[in-house]
């Protein structure tokens, strides 16, 4: 273990898009932009667990702490997030708030701070390797904001991240979602497979699409001259001629680790002001079988693999039978 770091017993990892494109050796990213990886590497970057020791630099954290973080992201090979003990900086952690369990808390890093570095606050000042000037976050209260792909990981984080900043909230899913977004907050629902969002949404202030990637750009024609489009897979991305034309920012980021965004995160989902949805678990053993599940889609929340035995509270989740903790508070 090096200076400022601290070794975790992993009770719980979430899984994310970059575990399964380190596993497909980054075949989807442009030829330049692949990363040279020593296989055999372990995936995973979220993880909850318990503090083990810590090094003698480190302030902050205790053995016997639960904490929960985003490790080393971005990387490539080395978060080793699939495993039963991971050493992380100790600038990666946060303190696991003790209304949520291991389970949920892995659920929450990659896809939480990506909503909150889209729409909160950046929280670094590296360069941004997907395009030359830096991501800025846009006012929220009093704005429309439409999301793409609400339901899912970063989706769902997004859809509450904007109301709490005061926005109207269009949340775009499958029919078999609306109730759950409702519950998050959403304030209008549109099933994508009944209805094409960019052929009835007009003068928005801001899309998320969480979907991303080249049909990004048909929502440009939903945005109001000054509005602004993230798409968060933005590769693929063909409409900047478009955008510019309309009047329309296009910006995206590379989320990266931050332990006390997570805190801040972690305060609003200890109140029970903002919530996290595990669509299912899986054993660390059939890590297989969890990525089976996220390339079938359509996920409400995250999937996580258990590390130790740790089972979600109150009961064990699936594909069939979503939990989000913390329950929505009295009067929320």
């Amino acid at each position: 273990m090096k200076p400022g770091e601290v070794l975790v017993r992993v009770s719980a990892a979430g899984i994310n898009p970059p575990d399964w494109y380190l596993r497909e050796g980054y075949a989807e990213l442009p030829p330049e932009w692949r990363p040279e990886v020593a296989f055999p590497a372990i995936p995973g970057s979220d993880v909850s667990g318990v503090v083990e020791t810590v090094a003698d630099d480190v302030q902050g954290f205790t053995p016997g702490d639960e904490v929960f973080g985003m490790i080393r992201f971005p990387s490539y090979g080395d978060s080793h997030g699939y495993a039963e003990y991971v050493s992380a900086p100790s600038s990666d952690l946060a303190l696991k708030p003790n209304t949520i369990d291991h389970v949920h808390a892995a659920a929450i890093p990659m896809s939480g701070l990506t909503a909150w570095q889209f729409l909160i606050g950046l929280g670094h000042d590296e360069p941004n390797p997907l395009q030359p000037d830096r991501h800025r976050p846009v006012p929220l209260a009093g704005k429309r904001v439409l999301i793409n792909g609400a339901a899912g990981g970063v989706g769902h984080f997004a859809v509450q991240l904007a109301k709490q900043g005061g926005a109207r909230v269009i949340a775009v899913a499958s029919s078999r979602h609306a109730k759950f977004l409702v519950d998050l907050g959403a304030d209008e629902f549109i099933d994508y497979t009944k209805t094409a969002p960019e052929d009835v949404v007009r003068d928005v202030d801001l899309v998320i699409d969480a979907v991303g990637g080249p049909a990004a750009d048909r929502f440009l024609r939903t945005l109001r001259s000054g509005g602004a489009l993230f798409p968060i897979f933005p590769l693929g991305f063909a409409g900047h001629d478009e955008a510019a034309r309309l009047g329309v920012t296009v910006s995206a980021t590379q989320v990266r680790s931050n332990g006390a965004q997570l805190a801040e995160l972690g305060r609003l989902l200890a109140s029970g002001a903002v919530r996290v949805a595990v669509d299912s678990t899986y054993p660390l053993s059939q890590a297989a079988a969890a990525h089976e599940r996220a390339a079938a889609g359509h996920i409400q929340g995250k999937i996580v693999l258990t590390v130790d035995g740790a089972e979600p509270h109150p009961h064990r989740a699936t594909s069939a039978s979503q939990t989000t903790w913390p329950p929505r508070l009295t009067g929320h």
